[in-house]
C-alpha cells in the first residue's frame, strides 16, 4: 500500500503538469478534505517533498482555509537561474540537499542519471570525507560550480 505522503505528491505533481505555466493554486482544507486527512499531513508534504532544492517554491497564506500556490522553477527558462543555484546552495549545503538538487535535474532531463552519478560521486562523504568540517562548505562550492556552467551561466 502506498503511502498518503507519497499520494499527495503525485496528485500536486499531475495538477503542475497540467498546466501551462507551473503553476498551481489550491487551498490546504480542499486538499486535506479530498485525501481525508489532517492538513497537517499537507503541510508535511509540502515541506518535505517541495523544496528549492527539489526545484519547486511554496508561498501559503494562512486563514481562509490556507491558500497554497506551488510554482515548479523551469530552470531552463528562468533568466535569473544563476542567481538561484547561488542562493538556493548559499555557503554550505548538506550531502542530502545536494542530492536532492541533482535528482531534480535528472527529473527535469537536463542532466543524464549517468552525470548526475558522477555529481553525486563528486559531492558525496567519500570524496569530501577527508575534508573534516568544511565539508559541506566545500561541497556547497562544487555545486554551485557544476550547476552553474551545466544552465552555460
Amino acid at each position: 500500500m502506498t503511502k498518503l505522503s507519497n499520494i499527495i505528491e503525485e496528485f500536486i505533481k499531475q495538477l503542475l503538469e497540467g498546466t501551462e505555466d507551473g503553476i498551481v493554486e489550491i487551498q490546504r482544507n480542499e486538499l486535506a478534505e479530498y485525501f481525508d486527512c489532517a492538513p497537517s499531513q499537507i503541510n508535511y508534504v509540502l515541506t518535505t517533498r517541495f523544496t528549492p532544492y527539489k526545484g519547486y517554491y511554496v508561498e501559503s497564506r494562512r486563514g481562509g482555509g490556507g491558500y497554497i500556490k506551488i510554482i515548479k522553477v523551469a530552470i531552463e527558462s528562468d533568466e535569473n537561474i544563476s542567481d538561484l543555484i547561488i542562493n538556493t546552495i548559499g555557503k554550505s549545503i548538506t550531502k542530502s540537499k545536494a542530492y536532492s538538487i541533482i535528482d531534480g535535474f535528472i527529473d527535469e532531463n537536463i542532466i543524464s542519471e549517468r552525470e548526475g552519478q558522477l555529481m553525486k560521486a563528486a559531492v558525496g562523504d567519500r570524496s569530501l570525507g577527508s575534508i573534516g568540517g568544511y565539508s559541506n562548505k566545500l561541497r556547497a562550492d562544487i555545486m554551485k560550480n557544476m550547476l552553474l556552467i551545466l544552465v552555460g551561466e
